[in-house]
């Protein structure tokens, strides 16, 4: 009888041994309309298309903030005419880019060249957990300069947002695309 009791005893002990480990977060895995766009209707001295189910806010001096209520973020555009100043203009656009690189892992540029459009300018992609993931600027080098900057209405965490910047970004593309100058 001691030693049945003995081998129960043992056997409770290492049979019933269950390991707990700490699970991983996880994160909500998002589902994306399809994309249709449409052409700006704002008047500006730009033109370009913008995804039909965001919000557009007119804001003053040819401003816009194009708002994805649904992602909680939006894309701040600000224009400027050139006047003589364009290497002053980039090079402000440079630094918007590079203040995050305090919190960001790398900034990845694209350039953009169309002659025929007379657009050109250059993308960042900066990765990690910045206050902005995606900056533009975009010129004819003679009349007309926007920046562009992608912000989401939360605390920054790069792995969660991840597939929200990836969407936006093929909008951004498309948006870059797209743009023409008014005359």
């Amino acid at each position: 009888m001691r030693n049945l009791f003995i081998f129960f005893f043992i056997l409770i002990l290492t049979g019933c041994k269950e390991e707990t480990l700490p699970k991983p977060k996880a994160y909500l895995s998002l589902v994306y309309p399809k994309k249709t766009y449409e052409k700006l209707t704002i008047q500006r001295p730009y033109t370009f298309h913008i995804l039909k189910n965001t919000n557009v806010i007119d804001e003053t001096n040819n401003w816009l903030k194009i708002k994805y209520p649904s992602l909680k973020a939006s894309i701040d555009i600000t224009y400027r005419p050139v006047k003589n100043n364009l290497k002053e203009l980039l090079t402000e656009a440079e630094k918007l880019v590079f203040k995050h690189a305090v919190k960001a892992e790398q900034i990845i540029p694209k350039d953009f060249v169309n002659p025929e459009k007379r657009v050109f300018g250059s993308l960042y992609e900066i990765t990690g957990n910045a206050a902005s993931h995606l900056q533009f600027h975009v010129t004819d080098s003679t009349k007309n300069f926007i920046k562009g900057s992608l912000y989401f209405y939360a605390k920054p965490n790069y792995d969660s947002i991840l597939p929200a910047v990836n969407y936006i970004k093929e909008d951004i593309l498309h948006l870059v695309e797209t743009l023409e100058w008014k005359k």
